[in-house]
């Protein structure tokens, strides 16, 4: 049975390879995932299955890179790197500093 990640082989049209510029953001957490992995804090085994765990809503609504967002705070949560009441702690001081704003 084919999982809701798995689009090898379905119609999707003509690929046209294209290059775009990223936000800084999307350059953090790429940045964010290769230091975790040289420090062995993340695998990317770990990486496709939180990816592939979040649920079909979840993913088709999330962009690529809050995928890999995603997977990197759930699996630093399941490595005990970070908890909950952390990450929860760091967000209310960013949008805290950043005037309430939201990303």
């Amino acid at each position: 049975m084919r999982n809701y990640h798995d689009m090898g082989g379905l119609p999707a049209g003509t690929v046209v390879p294209s290059e775009h510029d990223y936000a800084l953001w999307e350059k953090r957490v790429d940045a964010m995932q290769m230091l975790l992995k040289e420090k062995d804090l993340l695998t990317t085994d770990e990486m496709r299955r939180s990816i592939e765990s979040l649920g079909v809503d979840v993913y088709e609504r999330l962009t690529y890179y809050e995928r890999w967002c995603a997977a990197i705070t759930s699996t630093l949560i399941q490595r005990g790197v970070i908890t909950i009441d952390e990450l929860a702690h760091k967000m209310a001081e960013v949008q805290a500093r950043e005037g309430g704003l939201t990303p």
